[in-house]
């Protein structure tokens, strides 16, 4: 590994490449850590790269490394340039070095608590269509730099991208739980917010298969189906991530900062006219605007403690968003950081994202914990970039395929509100999953939604009572 320099020269290489992003992820894909973001980051089109300079290990600090970036003159920034910087995911886990929180029900399957690895170069789709081969060109490296863009020219030359035979997974099934334990883990969240603990919690179940496969292979068979607007996929040796995200958490450039929360969700028929019924349905849901309304309140708050005062804005209304399979209430909420913030402030102050957790945002987590049956691991986390010419950006780890060793599971849930209904919400977690894991070429097997005998009861049901006799009166963060 070599060391990240202190200074670097931004450089830009146009590429002769009409190759789509999937098809590049596939030529890299046996280089180490290949990732790929597709979708809206940066202005729209894709990054990719692998072969990165340095990889963090477990003993830093996530968040102060996505301050850790050269110095580059911003007068040679082209507008829709990336360069390279910090690339990978920041798990939902993280939230325990911010709050004091509990550890939580088991992980069957702990993934680590962040992936960041610094690549000082990546392949980049700009909103036009064009590739570029751009570099943050450290003292003393450009002969390796050289010979890099040589290599991954000669690599995407010889087509080494076409689709090799891909195995699908086997059908997914609930997993660690069952219907009705996740309809009594919604009714006990809602008990929760008549006794006064809480106003709303996002409460998640897990579905799971078998696979073997690698997971730049499963991201790039998706992309063939479907558009994530926030997309991303990392590939370790031990497994990895396949992010088909919607949702942006946060962007920050220079000073100005935008989050994007998402709360209410319909499903969105393919037939035009009842799509857009159901649009109207959504914009008059009293429940889904309750979701809603409370998620910006609390993004406004967190922004707040690193923001100036009187800058942070937010819509009256929501826009509607279309997304595979569903429609989205979504918001944009600005603000302007105070000087001197960096990305660890700003991640300290926000994470982890409010539209996955709840309303008072730490008390909400501990529900969280106590009320499913496995700890998250990257799920509800965050993934992304940092960079010294593009700037931050994350997506919400929602939609999340994550892997480690043969197993593969994706996390689904929703808000819960005092309107809630325990049915509809099982369902709503469902309808979310459902279109991602037929991307993948899947199904959910409708045989393991039911009650069986023989489950297990669902963790954090026998301490019900304890969690009766030490509630407290919601306190809002600060």
């Amino acid at each position: 590994m070599y060391a990240i320099a202190a200074s670097a020269k931004l450089q830009r290489v146009p590429l002769d490449c009409r190759l789509a992003p999937q098809d590049v992820l596939r030529a890299l894909a046996d280089e180490p850590l290949p990732f790929a973001l597709t979708g809206d980051w940066a202005g729209g089109g894709a990054i990719l790269g692998s072969s990165p300079l340095s990889v963090a290990d477990a003993n830093h600090d996530p968040f102060a490394l996505l301050d850790v970036l050269p110095s580059v003159d911003e007068r040679t920034h082209p507008d829709a340039a990336v360069g390279g910087g910090w690339f990978g995911w920041l798990g939902y886990r993280l939230g325990r070095r911010v709050e004091d929180l509990p550890e939580g029900p088991p992980r069957p399957a702990p993934l680590p608590a962040f992936h960041l690895a610094y690549y000082d170069h990546v392949l980049h789709l700009d909103p036009s269509g064009q590739w570029w081969f751009e570099a943050l060109v450290g003292t003393g490296a450009e002969d390796r730099i050289r010979r890099r863009l040589d290599d991954l020219r000669a690599r995407l030359a010889e087509r080494r991208c076409s689709p090799q035979p891909y195995a699908a997974p086997a059908p997914f099934r609930l997993s660690y739980v069952h219907k009705g334990s996740h309809m009594a883990a919604v009714a006990e969240c809602r008990e929760r917010i008549f006794s006064g603990e809480i106003y709303q919690a996002n409460i998640c179940l897990r579905l799971e298969t078998q696979w073997g496969g690698a997971i730049a292979e499963l991201y790039a068979h998706a992309l063939d189906h479907i558009r994530p607007a926030r997309g991303g996929a990392f590939q370790t040796p031990w497994g990895g991530i396949a992010s088909l995200s919607p949702e942006l958490f946060l962007a920050r450039a220079g000073d100005a900062v935008v989050t994007g929360p998402i709360k209410g969700t319909i499903k969105r028929p393919d037939d035009e006219g009842m799509a857009q019924r159901a649009l109207g349905t959504l914009r008059q849901s009293v429940k889904d605007a309750a979701e809603h309304v409370m998620i910006v309140d609390l993004m406004r708050n967190d922004l707040g403690r690193v923001c100036a005062y009187g800058t942070i804005v937010a819509p009256e209304l929501p826009d509607a968003e279309p997304h595979p399979g569903v429609w989205h209430l979504v918001s944009k909420v600005r603000g302007r950081l105070r000087p001197g913030v960096g990305n660890r402030e700003l991640l300290y102050a926000t994470f982890p994202p409010g539209s996955v957790t709840g309303a008072p945002k730490v008390q909400a987590m501990r529900v969280i914990a106590e009320l499913e049956p496995t700890g998250r691991e990257v799920y509800t986390g965050a993934v992304g970039f940092a960079s010294p010419v593009a700037g931050l950006e994350l997506n919400v780890a929602i939609r999340t395929f994550e892997q480690l060793g043969d197993r593969l599971w994706l996390g689904a849930g929703g808000g819960i509100v005092a309107g809630s209904d325990a049915e509809q919400e099982f369902e709503e977690a469902l309808l979310k999953a459902s279109p991602l894991v037929a991307a993948i070429g899947s199904r959910i097997d409708p045989e393991a939604w039911n009650d069986r005998p023989g489950d297990p009861p669902r963790p954090g049901a026998d301490r019900r009572r304890r969690v009766q006799r030490r509630r407290r009166p919601p306190v809002r963060r600060s």
